[in-house]
This record gives C-alpha cells, sequence and structure tokens, in this order.
C-alpha cells in the first residue's frame, strides 16, 4: 500500500526565534512634504465651464426643468360659458297613425309607454278631439271645479278636451288624440297642443290629415 509522503513541519521551538540582523536594516528615507498643488490645467480639447455653470457655482438661482415650465405653461382656466342650445326649447313632434276609431286607444298605448319609461304621470297632458276620455268624463261629473284642481295638482295623468287646451298648463309630454271631430278644429287645436309641450308632443290620428296641418307650420 503506497504512503503518502508528509511534508516536514518545522517547529519554532526547535530552531528557536528568527531574528533579522541588524546590518541587512537599512534606513527608511524620510518622504518629502508635497508643496502646493499648482492650478488646474484644461486638458486640451475640453472646453472649460459654461457661463450657466459658472452662475449655478456662484448661487445664482437655477431654473425650472423643461419639463416643469412646460406644465405651468399649460394649466388650463376657467371654462368659457355654454349657449344654450336652441333645439332643446322645441318640442319633438312624433306621429302615431291610426284611425278615427283607434286614435284614443294609441293615445292610452303611448301613456302607458311613457309611463314605463320613468315619466311621471304629473308630467303627461293628454287632449281629445273627439269624444272626452272616460276619465275625464267620471271626473266631470262632480262638477268642473273638482275637475281643474286635479288639473292643478299635477298628481296625474290629466285628460281633456282639445278645445280647452287653452285653459290647460303646459306639462313636459303633451299626446294629441284626433278621434273625431270637425276638420277645423282639429287644425285649431293642434297648435295649442304644440305649444302646452315641453319637450315632446305625439299626435295620434290619420296621417294624411295631421301631416297636412303639420306642414302647413305647425
Amino acid at each position: 500500500m503506497p504512503l503518502t509522503p508528509e511534508e516536514p513541519q518545522i517547529h519554532e521551538s526547535a530552531q528557536g526565534p528568527r531574528v533579522t540582523p541588524a546590518a541587512s536594516r537599512t534606513a527608511q528615507t524620510p518622504r518629502p512634504v508635497p508643496g502646493p498643488r499648482p492650478a488646474a490645467v484644461p486638458r486640451p480639447g475640453r472646453p472649460g465651464p459654461s457661463p450657466a455653470a459658472a452662475g449655478r457655482a456662484g448661487g445664482a438661482p437655477r431654473p425650472a426643468p423643461p419639463v416643469q415650465r412646460a406644465a405651468q405653461a399649460t394649466i388650463p382656466g376657467p371654462a368659457a360659458p355654454t349657449t344654450p342650445s336652441v333645439s332643446a326649447a322645441v318640442p319633438q313632434v312624433q306621429l302615431i297613425p291610426a284611425s278615427v276609431e283607434g286614435a284614443l286607444d294609441a293615445a292610452e298605448e303611448a301613456v302607458d309607454l311613457l309611463l314605463d319609461t320613468g315619466r311621471a304621470p304629473g308630467d303627461i297632458l293628454v287632449l281629445t278631439t273627439g269624444d272626452p276620455h272616460p276619465w275625464a268624463a267620471h271626473e266631470l261629473s262632480f262638477g268642473e271645479t273638482a275637475y281643474w284642481a286635479q288639473h292643478d295638482a299635477r298628481d296625474d295623468v290629466f285628460y281633456a278636451d282639445a278645445a280647452q287646451a287653452e285653459r290647460a298648463a303646459g306639462r313636459p309630454v303633451v299626446v294629441f288624440a284626433a278621434n273625431g271631430g270637425p276638420v277645423d278644429a282639429v287644425a285649431g287645436a293642434l297648435p295649442v297642443a304644440l305649444a302646452r309641450a315641453g319637450a315632446l308632443l305625439i299626435v295620434c290620428g290619420d296621417a294624411q290629415q295631421i301631416n297636412s296641418v303639420l306642414g302647413a307650420g305647425v
């Protein structure tokens, strides 16, 4: 079996302490004291400090960065007042074709649709040119004072004869049912109904008759 040779170990106790001979040590030469450093000479091809850098070194205030100056310049001022649209004051006119016999039913369907889409009952006025609506006939049986008091309360849909449209106050939506009556009465009541409508006028009746009235300037 091969043996691994061991390195010789030297113990300080066997040979004694190592002493450096005095003759071999040389005296250290004292280092010269450095004098004042000469002024820095700019390197060839390298420009000296710019005037802006010299100003900053002298304590001058540092200008704002370009990004900050741009942000200060783009602060918007108060918005200019907008002019209200003229078309917002003109009510929209919608025609629902219906026969004389079916005009009142078409008006009822229009009222139901308005209520289903969020219109308040007090926002709706229904005008009829022929037979009165059953609700109006029933309420008029208690006298006109009680009848018009309900109109003034504006708690519910109000039904009235188109001939009395001038007495009725305006409401956001007016439903006009051309369910009979003289042709001249319809032509005369339709402009009044349009004047009472704040936002929407729904006309239920014969399309040819209504268009002839609307084409006359209504």
